[in-house]
């Protein structure tokens, strides 16, 4: 029989809208199960978003990170060295916290991104996340999700619009989009 309890690897990628979201939703669910849960956002930073404040709420058990500086630029020259140092660093920060013993679960929201811009290194992320102490669970949010790192995951859920407000001119909406 496996065993009845371990920590999974879970990925949220595609198209369509709520990644991250879905990530915030089980993260929720864990806290209120009594578990402590770090969230760090890999590339968000320049906007304010709702559920800064949100989990405020909940104290040192549900604590939410940006660190990132916003919107990136990708491709040869326009990647700014300075969003590469940032993703570096999120990723040191991000380990450590995996490795601390301090966390239930830790959410990367938005290192798909990251990596797909080749900005992180999916097989040392991948290594990282095969030897993390047993009993922590692991999100990763983003489109493009490395194949090898949907591999190894226990549970890949993949997003697809079926239609969206925007394309009927809606701008994004407060609660919803942030």
């Amino acid at each position: 029989m496996a065993d009845a309890r371990k920590g999974l690897l879970l990925i949220n990628t595609g198209p369509g809208k709520g990644k991250t979201t879905a990530a915030l939703g089980t993260a929720l669910r864990a806290v209120g199960n009594g578990m402590k849960v770090l969230v760090l956002q890999f590339l968000k930073g320049s906007w304010h978003y709702g559920e800064l404040d949100a989990v405020e709420a909940f104290g040192p058990n549900f604590v939410l990170k940006q660190m990132g500086r916003g919107f990136v630029k990708v491709g040869g020259a326009e990647t700014d060295p300075e969003d590469t140092r940032l993703v570096e660093a999120a990723w040191a920060e991000a380990r450590e916290a995996i490795y601390s013993g301090e966390w239930d679960m830790v959410v990367l929201d938005e290192i798909n991104y990251a990596i797909s811009y080749k900005m992180l290194d999916p097989v040392v992320v991948a290594e990282a996340l095969r030897n993390r102490p047993e009993m922590v669970h692991v999100i990763l949010t983003g489109r493009n999700a490395h194949p090898l790192l949907v591999e190894m995951a226990d549970t890949v859920t993949e997003m697809r619009e079926v239609k969206h407000a925007y394309q009927k001119g809606v701008l994004a909406q407060r609660g919803i989009e942030y």
